[in-house]
């Protein structure tokens, strides 16, 4: 019976409260625009961190295998022979079409290109591909221009690197080492981390950076998502060749995991600062609320309204400026920055990625949230000094 006492005690105190928040729009937009200014950097932060995860989450196919030499982390440190990438394609685990295996052996370089942005160089990779490179990437298709013909100096650019750095539109001549390259085409992968990258005929890229027939990696269609056994089985059979094999999702998520655990913490950390910013601004307006509210207050704890209601009231308000400013920070964050291209350098590459800012539903929820909690503690000091005050006191003040 007391318990349903007190819960319409504090169904009653709260409306009275909301109903009056307009009257005290100042310093409630205060509040509001802080604790949403807070949601909006903590999103777009963690939105640079999910659009990178997607962009190379979008990369990683289970059904595609890439080998590399054993013990290295990455592309750039790994180094084939052409004997070895024979013994590759000449195994099982492979899928083949009428023209042979399904498999693309790979060079990676990085290359010096102007970001066009700001002017400044930035690291981005060239990949030598072999001709089975297109029927192994299922998304892959050319949006302008043509694809580079086989043997001689042609590169075709990823959209995403075509947006992000200058000097390579179609037509263009672009100097990559002493070698001049033209330009013939913009291609799609679906949204991949391949879009950051510059594409030509792994041959002439040999040729051009004194590789002689070396390679780095080798692409493979595997016969299902996750199937490597036959193919591990038989590059375990000549330890010559010291290859091992993983699928491209599963290497994909180790390159990425570096950049995407910084920027969830440093984003936290910031959001974190400012959060506390946001605290004392809730706190400045609920002493308020409290203070234009004491003879109020005291009349209703005279007339039987324990001091629970009065607690619950304050902190309600409090939550709903909250959660008010949390639903402002997130449209403002999914106005200013979803979908907007970006690039940043890949820690373990060494090379930049570029990726497009994604503010998803989750991210916008996970914003809501800390308001909430920002609120909350906003909420809580001035509930307690409320509810604490000595009702002959609150009958005094004017």
């Amino acid at each position: 019976m007391a318990g349903s006492r007190t819960f319409r005690q504090v169904i009653a105190v709260t409306a009275m409260n909301l109903r009056n928040l307009p009257s005290r729009l100042g310093t409630a937009t205060v509040a509001i625009v802080g604790i949403g200014g807070v949601v909006a950097v903590l999103v777009s932060a963690l939105s640079i961190s999910e659009g990178f995860r997607r962009a190379m989450a979008l990369s990683g196919r289970e059904d595609v295998g890439i080998v590399l030499r054993g013990g290295s982390a990455d592309e750039l440190s790994s180094g084939l022979s052409l004997e070895s990438v024979r013994f590759v394609t000449d195994g099982p685990g492979i899928v083949r079409d009428e023209q042979g295996p399904l498999a693309s052996p790979e060079l990676y370089v990085i290359v010096d290109v102007p970001a066009r942005s700001t002017g400044t160089k930035a690291n981005v990779p060239l990949r030598g591909v072999g001709p089975g490179a297109f029927g192994i990437r299922r998304a892959f298709r050319i949006v302008e221009g043509r694809g580079f013909r086989r043997g001689m100096n042609e590169v075709i650019v990823g959209r995403g690197a075509a947006s992000q750095f200058a000097g390579l539109e179609v037509g263009s001549i672009v100097l990559f080492g002493r070698t001049p390259w033209t330009v013939t085409g913009v291609f799609e992968d679906g949204g991949s981390v391949s879009e950051s990258e510059i594409w030509t005929d792994a041959t002439v890229l040999q040729g051009a950076y004194n590789r002689g027939t070396s390679f780095q990696s080798v692409r493979v269609r595997l016969p299902g998502p996750g199937d490597t056994h036959a193919l591990e089985a038989h590059l375990g059979r000549d330890p010559r060749f010291n290859l091992t094999v993983r699928t491209e999702r599963k290497f994909l998520e180790s390159q990425s995991s570096i950049l995407i655990t910084s920027v969830r913490t440093i984003g936290s950390l910031i959001a974190f600062a400012m959060g506390v910013g946001a605290v004392f601004a809730a706190l400045n307006t609920m002493y308020a609320a409290v203070a234009s509210r004491t003879r109020e207050i005291a009349t209703l704890r005279a007339l039987g309204f324990g001091a629970s209601p009065v607690v619950a009231s304050v902190l309600t308000e409090a939550m709903v400026l909250g959660l008010l400013g949390g639903v402002l920070g997130g449209a403002m964050s999914y106005v200013a920055f979803n979908g907007l291209q970006a690039s940043t350098l890949n820690f373990q590459s060494f090379s930049q990625i570029t990726f497009a800012f994604t503010v998803t539903p989750g991210l916008i929820v996970t914003g809501i949230v800390y308001a909430l909690f920002l609120g909350l503690v906003g909420g809580l000091m001035p509930g307690i000094r409320a509810a604490r005050m000595p009702v002959t006191q609150g009958l005094r003040e004017l």
